[in-house]
């Protein structure tokens, strides 16, 4: 593979247009880009949760989490093309069910926190969030790859189940929401 990035700056989205893969130039502000720049925080904010200490074995899953996103964003890149396959979601289902099956079931809302790994993982569970309602904006529009929506609906869930787990193994606190402590 030949050298991608000769030049870091190009001076060519000066303008406020950008180049998608396919050559076309489009406005910055586009959902689309929108859509790209979510996912690419999304994928930062996994390094930053594989930073934050995480068990190894999340780590290996979060590294292929973060592969999968990039195949999102070049489907984003290149309209109209679809790369992630529909056993990408079934992998998250796997891991979801499995890392969810020794956790006390849940009868309050949590409040994002605890340990600072689960509190990544809550971050990153509410960027995942954005980019899926940018996703579902986009796709009454134009084609998305159904298997991209579904795979960033379940990894908010994985996050989500993650950052239990982590304050489980971690010893940090899950803080539920008290709907009356304003009220008393």
């Amino acid at each position: 593979m030949g050298n991608r990035l000769s030049s870091i700056y190009t001076k060519t989205g000066d303008c406020g247009t950008t180049g998608l893969a396919n050559g076309a130039r489009i406005d910055k502000s586009n959902i689309r880009i929108e859509a790209m720049g979510d996912v690419d925080e999304l994928n930062s904010l996994c390094g930053m949760l594989e930073a934050s200490g995480i068990p190894p074995q999340v780590a290996d899953y979060l590294r292929n989490i973060q592969h999968r996103l990039f195949d999102i964003g070049g489907e984003l890149a290149m309209p109209g093309n679809a790369v992630l396959d529909p056993e990408a979601v079934d992998q998250l289902e796997t891991l979801i069910d499995m890392y969810n099956a020794d956790l006390p079931a849940l009868k309050e809302f949590i409040l994002p926190g605890g340990s600072l790994s689960a509190s990544v993982c809550h971050l990153a569970r509410s960027v995942c969030r954005r980019a899926e309602r940018k996703l579902v904006g986009m796709s009454k529009a134009e084609y998305i790859n159904p298997a991209s929506l579904r795979y960033i609906n379940r990894l908010s869930d994985l996050f989500f189940v993650w950052a239990r787990t982590l304050n489980q193994e971690t010893g940090g606190r899950e803080i539920f929401w008290d709907s009356m402590r304003l009220k008393r």
